[in-house]
């Protein structure tokens, strides 16, 4: 399990309940089943308005990208190619043939058996990057799907806090349901605010950033395995690899532009 996703859960909503609790407020006084209601079927409704039934659904399946670590290894993969590498310079291309049912990455054993069935590496990679286009398109939906949550649910708050304040317009006359009224107001708000910043927009964004690793892990693997075709020297292949690695460890660590916030 991805560690820091599971910190940042506890943290985030764990600061918010806490600080709620430090101030000598009730956690149950920000529990509004109607501000709920509000925000989050809202939100879901522009989602579903914006997006088709499939990809809003894949983004919800590829939730589970965010709490698990990544299952490729870059290094073991490049070790691999580099195996596979050396026998086909010793063996020829076609004794690969044999590793085939030995390969678990769907991307790679494709590549891969395109290369023993004799195509040419140019064909190969024209193939092979028309897949990667539209496996990036569909990464970059799912990711999309919860920006666009997060660009909404403030907005559906704020509709939920107007709502509350008119409810409380009608009652004013009626003490006792003005607090009802003012309750769902402020806690829609905090529901809206809270709910894009510390689910929707940090989902979309790791989203991102598992999407963009997979990706680089795909155009290395498709650069092995044209280069394996062309025949080229195993040790020079192995160190073209490599230069994959500082992108990805890049892609783990971003870094914010100077100036930036």
């Amino acid at each position: 399990m991805d560690k820091a996703t599971l910190i940042g859960l506890v943290m985030g909503i764990g600061a918010v309940l806490g600080g709620q609790a430090l101030e000598g407020g009730s956690i149950h006084s920000i529990m509004q089943f109607t501000a709920a209601v509000i925000v989050f079927g809202g939100t879901f409704g522009a989602v579903f308005l914006s997006y088709p039934l499939h990809n809003v659904v894949g983004a919800f399946k590829d939730l589970r990208i965010i709490i698990q670590e990544p299952l490729r290894d870059p290094s073991e993969i490049i070790a691999q190619i580099s195996k596979y590498a050396n026998k086909a310079r010793r063996e020829g291309i076609l004794s690969l043939e044999k590793e085939m049912k030995n390969i678990t990455d769907p991307f790679l054993s494709k590549a891969l058996n395109m290369a023993v069935d004799g195509i040419e590496p140019h064909a190969i990679r024209e193939a092979m990057e028309t897949e990667l286009e539209y496996m990036d398109e569909h990464g970059k939906v799912n990711s999309k799907v919860f920006k666009a949550a997060g660009g909404y649910a403030p907005t559906i708050g704020i509709l939920g806090a107007v709502l509350g304040l008119i409810s409380v317009m009608e009652n004013l006359n009626d003490p006792s349901k003005l607090g009802a009224g003012i309750a769902v107001a402020f806690v829609a708000t905090v529901y809206g605010v809270g709910s894009a910043n510390l689910l929707f927009l940090p989902i979309s964004t790791k989203m991102e950033m598992r999407h963009r690793h997979d990706m680089i892990l795909n155009e290395m693997m498709l650069e092995g395995v044209v280069s394996v075709a062309t025949g080229e020297n195993p040790r020079l292949i192995e160190d073209k690899l490599k230069s994959f690695l500082s992108e990805i460890e890049k892609n783990k660590h971003p870094v914010s532009s100077p100036g930036s916030k």
